[in-house]
């Protein structure tokens, strides 16, 4: 199950690595059935899934292009973060194009909702092997991965799908028109769950922030002293994302990446001092 079985409180001989193996065999096998349940239900109700949830960036009445046109209007910049309506005609290029990608999206599906449950089996392989102070700093941490996850999914979904379709699709090489895009369904599916699936991982930033502070490969004042790098990363990140050269569509990207580094140094910053803390209480 880890290192230790501690069973009953009291910490066990060390498992062999069979042992180890059969145990994260059983983790992986229930972790694969909760996305197979998932995916099955998605399958099931695939067309209302499709219509209204996977085509939903690149509808011209998305919630999104709707509340980013009325806060424009709202804070006084006219039409700056209203986006045109996006014309996107997708096609199959084989007779099992639409079969196959209705098994990805359900299963891609099944994967973004089932990854409390995936992490939480990852959890108990690894949680024997830790010590009883090391565990007590590691309450709710399932709550936060799946928070972070979630709001990185919802920020790609509703934010960057929307920002990166509208920018490709309108996007136009040479002044005569001769090229059309017409995406297949296989690419717009991929660049949808890089996006979703690459924000949620990307939003993990604090927790790993706190994780690798923990083990001493980075420190407050690392992160401090690189934060200026950090910004011009992010905002070169954001000009590239956004559509537009206007600084508002750019600041919205810009801001929760880099709300997510400065999270980063100040649970850097508690980590190192509660650290620093203990040292003493030892020493003391």
């Amino acid at each position: 199950m880890g290192l230790f079985n501690r069973n009953n409180g009291t910490e066990q001989a060390e498992m062999s690595f069979i042992d180890h193996l059969e145990e994260l065999r059983k983790h992986i096998i229930r972790s694969i059935l909760a996305i197979l349940i998932f995916g099955i239900v998605i399958f099931i109700y695939r067309d209302w899934v499709f219509d209204y949830i996977i085509t939903g960036p690149i509808h011209a009445d998305f919630i999104s292009y709707r509340a980013l046109c009325d806060f424009s209007r709202w804070a006084h910049l006219g039409d700056v973060l209203c986006m045109p309506p996006v014309k996107v005609d997708m096609q199959t290029t084989t007779f099992a194009g639409q079969f196959l990608s209705s098994i990805t999206m359900s299963l891609v599906g099944g994967i973004i909702i089932a990854f409390p449950y995936i992490f939480w089996e990852f959890w108990r392989f690894i949680k024997p092997a830790l010590k009883e102070k090391e565990l007590k700093n590691t309450r709710f941490i399932i709550f936060w991965v799946s928070f972070f996850f979630f709001c990185g999914a919802a920020f790609g979904y509703f934010l960057l799908g929307p920002f990166t379709f509208n920018f490709l699709a309108g996007f136009q090489l040479g002044t005569k028109g001769v090229l059309v895009t017409r995406p297949t369904l296989t690419d717009y599916l991929d660049n949808l769950t890089n996006l979703i699936l690459g924000c949620g991982i990307a939003f993990e930033l604090p927790v790993l922030a706190y994780l690798l502070t923990k083990i001493g490969l980075i420190s407050p004042s690392y992160l401090r002293r690189t934060r200026k790098y950090a910004v011009v990363i992010i905002l070169i990140a954001a000009a590239i994302i956004t559509p537009s050269p206007d600084w508002m569509s750019q600041l919205i990207v810009f801001l929760p990446l880099f709300f997510l580094y400065e999270l980063s140094i100040i649970i850097s910053a508690r980590v190192s001092k509660e650290q620093e803390r203990r040292d003493q209480e030892e020493w003391s």
